[in-house]
């Protein structure tokens, strides 16, 4: 044996790996310590290549904003379970990497990976993250405004949400902001306001309002005058439930969200909303075959 007890316990300090991947990288290396270390790194690569394909829906989503508010980002990284998504190294990671977004402004998540945590790149600091927690990880999607800009975290990482205002948000303006993004968390509206619903949504819209109307026997005898006030009445109530400026304001539900901000001198422009694993594939886990499985 070409190495002691303290070279196992300096490569572990030095790679994070278990003893006996230590141990064993020592064997096959003969005690050279810098093959230790990319036996170790290659090992940990082909580990985490394994580890590729099992699905990550769980994870965390992570607001991040610059000490003078001027930039917020919104990041999602998946892990699979909900127990690495509190593991201090993960949620370190991700924060490391809500920073690089927010520094370097990567035009999507391919040149993200590209880019230095420290003297690594993001890819290859989640592949080693990968490696030593043992569970695949994915960096899945961000968002970054810049400018006038407030954000929202709900449940410890499970949605965020960024808005970005024309004008200051100082304040009492800065809170009635923030409110906004709350209820953006709370009801998800798909579109900011009436006026950029794309008109091919509007008009699917119309096509479903115009059959369920017809279909009642009792609007049967009805002119296309009326049946065409009747579907607009609902296309009124479509924008009211799905844009965020026609939205009550949950607040106070006698005034909308874009009285409300306006009086308090906020001109909405933009948000984005992230909910952690949505659209996702889940992992089903069945306990009964896990078990018959363990007893095999």
């Amino acid at each position: 044996m070409n190495f002691t007890a303290q070279d196992v316990k300096t490569l572990r300090e030095i790679t994070s790996c278990g003893m006996m991947d230590c141990k064993k990288a020592l064997s096959e290396t003969d005690g050279d310590m810098d093959k230790a270390v990319e036996y170790l790194r290659e090992k940990g690569l082909a580990t985490a290549a394994k580890k590729a394909g099992r699905i990550a829906s769980e994870g965390i989503v992570k607001v991040y904003m610059t000490d003078d508010k001027s930039i917020a980002v919104v990041l999602e990284v998946n892990s699979e379970t909900d127990f690495v998504a509190k593991n201090d190294e993960f949620q370190a990671f991700v924060t490391d990497v809500a920073k690089v977004v927010a520094e370097k402004n990567p035009a999507d998540v391919e040149a993200l990976k590209a880019e230095k945590i420290g003297d690594a790149t993001v890819e290859d600091t989640l592949t080693a993250l990968i490696a030593k927690i043992g569970e695949n990880m994915k960096i899945r999607r961000f968002a970054r405004f810049e400018g006038n800009v407030c954000s929202y975290t709900h449940g410890e990482g499970r949605i965020g949400v960024i808005v970005k205002a024309e004008g200051a948000l100082d304040d009492a303006a800065y809170e009635a902001a923030r409110d906004v993004a709350m209820q953006i968390a709370a009801i998800n509206p798909l579109y900011l306001s009436k006026d950029v619903v794309p008109e091919a949504d509007i008009e699917h819209e119309k096509h479903i309002i115009t059959a369920q109307i017809k279909e009642d026997p009792k609007n049967a005898s009805k002119p296309d005058a009326i049946i065409e006030k009747m579907v607009m009445g609902k296309i009124n109530k479509f924008f009211e439930q799905n844009c965020l400026l026609q939205q009550e304001f949950v607040k106070d539900s006698d005034q909308k969200v874009e009285k409300y901000l306006a009086s308090k001198g906020v001109k909405l422009v933009d948000y984005v909303r992230f909910e952690k694993g949505e659209g996702l594939e889940k992992k089903e886990e069945n306990f009964a075959d896990e078990v018959a499985s363990m007893i095999k």
